[in-house]
């Protein structure tokens, strides 16, 4: 017991066997002072049972609800009243407690005793003060109960308290929170490992909080760290209990649980803190979804710096799986203290001052707004286009972009997979254009994930669905399976080197059937290309044969030869040149051609003799006409001699850098071009090879 002013408290020790001493006080009156000097006596569970003339049933201080005595001294579990399907119930109301009478030194008064979890320091002082007809003097309102600050009654939200609605995105928390300088306290709520009571587990938390905030921040620590969601509890509400004492020795509860706990706890060191209900958009939402009948979950408000402020201790603790029969530990900082504009988003409170908003918005704008999971901000993502969960195709087509900050990478899935939509990477967001090939409703969810995650981080988190309603399908829009998201050059692309690029948009047409692109490249960078479509009809060499690079100092210019008509995906690959590993994907192109007369041959084959730098200028094409005079053209440095081998040889000679001549394709099947790289060799290295039209 503290004092102020005129109260003042001398503690004597006292003890009984079976009873555990807090204190004494002795209360004196006159017109200045008031001093107080009360026994307070708290016998042990076992040891009370079997005090002669016990009560049925009767509730000790720190015992929750829902529990009675046996008469044996053991607590039995009894049902709790008024508790929905969602595990909801309404506010516990105070029970009448037991009436104990003690007798001061200095005088005698029937004092009514009231547990430390029913009765605020102020009401105790008061009714011992009543009890002898006297007022209480207004400085008792500051007086401290067992080593706990009084806290007042929670007062309703005002305009101070009010964030403006949309999201500004400056912050993600209503108001300004150092992290790192949390980590210290962080860490040591982590550690701390009282179960015996709630009253002990708060002192033994407050002991490296100063502040109000670190006060709030290690309950709010513990309980996600230290609590996990009931799934069992969930399903079978009759032996679940949301009362402090029973969450925190099961260790386990429901939102009810976490937030009854977490409103207990800051009363006890002295933060004001309200239990909220409403709707939530959590497990099981469906996109669309309308809400009616009672609330389905629980959080709190706290009051920090003159302000309300939210959060959700359930939600920041982990999650449950699909079939809501398993809990996952996994911290959630988001919700700690999230901006009210973003909270409202998954959050809908019974009372709506308690959205912190102005304007506040209605049950039906809550139920038609995009839902933007924690994942989407703290990824760093602004927004979505359109805001609306529910999106129609125009013929066939729905787009969707999202804004972000840079550094993000996207996937998608309509329907579970990623064939049917191109997606494109922009400097600070994405672009996406949707053909479902069915008509009827489609799921649509956007994963991301940054780019220079860690290695413990390296996954797609989703970040927003949305449902698609298609009336009408395209069926010009079927893209090839080997199509992989994102398509097109990015701010990917040009970190792993390949910059500057002659064709910015994702998709190339072509109605002849042929299509060149050039890239300035990096230091460094040796260059892997393939080319793919859907059936049998272009086996993976032969992919590889229908690109041909040409390689001019720093730049490098892909020329692509369809071999038909249809949709084709350019593959690029890459490594450094002094990486002896293997080749890492970067990115790819959508080739379109719609001219069934195309049917290009693949280029002629080469071998590792065939140097980066080398260009063929003539013949390009792989296949040679039979019986036919054929030209060559090769620029090739380094080289003595170059011989083309068919039926016969002919030696090619050299004109300013190039390698010239005529070759006859008469009489064989095969052609040649070797070269002799040191005129004191007698040997010749292959380095292209050719196939002649059979007649």
């Amino acid at each position: 017991l503290g004092s102020t002013r005129g109260c003042s408290a001398r503690r004597r020790q006292h003890r009984r066997p079976g009873h555990a001493l807090m204190g004494t006080m002795d209360l004196k009156t006159d017109a200045n002072a008031v001093t107080i000097n009360l026994l307070l006596i708290v016998r042990p569970e076992e040891a009370a049972s079997k005090e002669k003339g016990q009560r049925e049933g009767q509730t000790e201080g720190g015992r929750g609800a829902g529990l009675g005595g046996d008469g044996n001294g053991n607590s039995r579990s009894q049902p709790r009243q008024g508790t929905d399907l969602n595990g909801m119930s309404p506010s516990p109301s105070v029970r009448n407690q037991p009436q104990h009478t003690t007798q001061s030194s200095k005088l005698r008064a029937s004092v009514p005793f009231f547990s430390t979890q029913t009765c605020s320091p102020q009401r105790f002082i008061s009714s011992c003060l009543f009890s002898c007809g006297q007022q209480p003097p207004p400085s008792l309102s500051l007086l401290c109960f067992a080593g706990f600050q009084k806290t007042e009654a929670p007062r309703p939200p005002g305009a101070k308290d009010l964030h403006a609605y949309p999201w500004d995105k400056s912050s993600l928390k209503s108001m300004p929170v150092d992290l790192q300088q949390l980590e210290k306290l962080d860490a040591y709520a982590l550690k701390v490992n009282v179960k015996n009571s709630v009253e002990e587990l708060v002192k033994a938390l407050l002991k490296q909080a100063r502040t109000d905030l670190e006060k709030v921040r290690a309950i709010w620590m513990w309980i996600c760290h230290h609590i996990e969601y009931d799934v069992v509890g969930y399903h079978n509400k009759s032996q679940l209990s949301s009362k402090p004492r029973d969450v925190l020795q099961m260790g386990k509860s429901i939102c009810e649980g976490y937030a009854e706990l977490f409103e207990h706890m800051c009363s006890l060191a002295g933060i004001q803190c309200k239990k909220l209900s409403g709707h939530a958009k959590g497990h099981g939402y469906k996109t669309g979804q309308t809400f009616t009948g009672d609330s389905d979950h629980a959080w709190n408000a706290v009051y920090l710096e003159g302000r309300w402020h939210l959060l959700d201790s359930t939600w920041g603790s982990g999650s449950v799986d699909d079939s809501f029969t398993k809990f996952t530990h996994r911290y959630n900082e988001f919700y700690f203290l999230t901006h009210p504009a973003l909270f409202i988003n998954n959050h809908f409170p019974d009372n709506s001052n308690w959205q912190l908003l102005k304007p506040t918005l209605t049950l039906k704008e809550f139920e038609n707004n995009m839902l933007h999971n924690s994942n989407f901000y703290t990824l760093g993502l602004l927004a979505v286009h359109p805001d609306t969960p529910i999106i129609q195709t125009v013929n066939g087509k729905a787009s969707v972009s999202v804004d972000c900050r840079p550094g993000t990478l996207f996937m998608f899935k309509l329907k579970g997979t990623d064939e049917h939509g191109l997606m494109t990477l922009k400097k600070n967001g994405m672009e996406l254009d949707i053909y479902p090939q069915k008509t009827g409703s489609h799921k649509l969810e956007i994963f991301a994930k940054p780019s220079k995650a860690e290695a413990s981080d390296d996954v797609y988190k989703c970040v927003v669905e949305y449902l698609v309603e298609c009336e009408s399908v395209d069926k010009a829009m079927r893209f090839p399976k080997d199509l992989h998201q994102p398509v097109g050059p990015s701010w990917f692309s040009k970190r792993h080197g390949f910059l500057r690029p002659s064709h910015h948009e994702p998709v190339l047409h072509t109605n002849d059937g042929r299509c060149s692109l050039t890239f300035t490249l990096g230091k460094d960078i040796s260059v892997l290309t393939s080319l793919h479509t859907d059936g049998s009809s272009l086996a993976e060499d032969m992919g590889r044969r229908h690109v041909l690079q040409i390689h001019r100092g720093n730049q490098v210019e892909l020329k692509v030869h369809l071999p038909h008509a249809g949709n084709f995906v350019l593959k690029i690959y890459s490594k450094k040149k002094s990486d002896p590993g293997n080749y890492d994907y970067i990115f790819n192109y959508l080739i379109r051609c719609l001219n069934t007369e195309v049917k290009w041959p693949a280029f002629p084959q080469s071998y590792s003799k065939w140097l980066q730098d080398y260009e063929i200028l003539e013949p390009l094409s792989g296949l040679l006409p039979a019986n036919r005079n054929v030209q060559f053209k090769l620029k090739m440095h380094g080289i003595a001699k170059v011989l083309v081998q068919a039926e016969n040889t002919y030696p090619l000679t050299q004109n300013k850098g190039y390698w010239e001549g005529t070759c006859n394709t008469s009489g064989c099947r095969e052609v040649f071009v070797m070269v002799h790289e040191n005129a004191n060799h007698s040997f010749y290295s292959h380095v292209l090879k050719y196939e002649v039209e059979t007649q």
